[in-house]
């Protein structure tokens, strides 16, 4: 076997900037989760989350790690304190995603050698986090500062790598990268459940080519952060 010295930190942040998408699995009652995480992927995705409000998420997280093994990542959401993130971990989790920073929870994820991504919103947060050692910082509600905001962010805190999640729609997506976004996240955004009753998973597919795409043109000629 070839060896590889690419770290799993090196790895998902690879992965999430790359393709620009962390698309997010949030649903009220078990399902298939391979297929749902499969149509991400069919789509471009090369991490995943798993929120932990999701019936059965360890199962799930488990199940996706071992099928996919290093060909899609899978992040855990919404880790809370530490006994589940070292669950998590021990299910094949690749990622800590939590809400807000808690420092408990990234010191396991760090003992673990796991990357980090926390929730913030204001620039005292936002700082918080990177002191914690957050990997990237996951802006939410990312609508509710908008696509300048980032920009804000930025020229306060410019090695900074920003996710924006919530209410990012594929007419807003292009303008949050070129405001300095790295990459853009979210469920609600990757799964439009009346198109998947009527179209099935592949709807989702769909539109994860479809953020991919947007974001790949919206690369192609960055402005300058003031």
């Amino acid at each position: 076997m070839k060896r590889s010295d690419t770290t799993l930190r090196e790895k998902v942040i690879a992965g999430v900037k790359g393709t620009g998408v962390l698309p997010c699995i949030k649903l009220h009652e078990k399902a298939d989760y391979i297929a749902y995480a499969q149509a991400m992927q069919d789509g471009g995705a090369r991490v995943i989350e798993v929120t932990m409000t999701t019936p059965g998420a360890l199962g799930a997280i488990e199940a996706i790690s071992s099928h996919f093994g290093g060909a899609l990542l899978v992040a855990a959401g919404t880790v809370l304190d530490p006994a589940t993130a070292r669950e998590v971990i021990l299910h094949g989790g690749s990622v800590i995603v939590n809400p807000c920073v808690i420092d408990d929870v990234v010191d396991m994820a760090k003992r673990y050698c796991i990357p980090v991504f926390s929730g913030a919103f204001t620039a005292t947060e936002v700082f918080a986090a990177m002191r914690a050692g957050a990997d990237m910082v996951k802006i939410f509600p990312g609508a509710l500062g908008g696509p300048q905001y980032m920009t804000n962010l930025k020229m306060v805190f410019p090695e900074v790598d920003l996710v924006p999640s919530g209410g990012i729609t594929p007419g807003n997506a292009a303008e949050f990268i070129r405001c300095g976004a790295c990459a853009v996240s979210g469920a609600r955004t990757f799964m439009d459940f009346q198109k998947i009753e009527k179209e099935g998973l592949a709807s989702i597919t769909r539109r994860v080519e479809e953020f991919i795409r947007i974001i790949g043109e919206a690369r192609e000629n960055l402005p300058e952060i003031p």
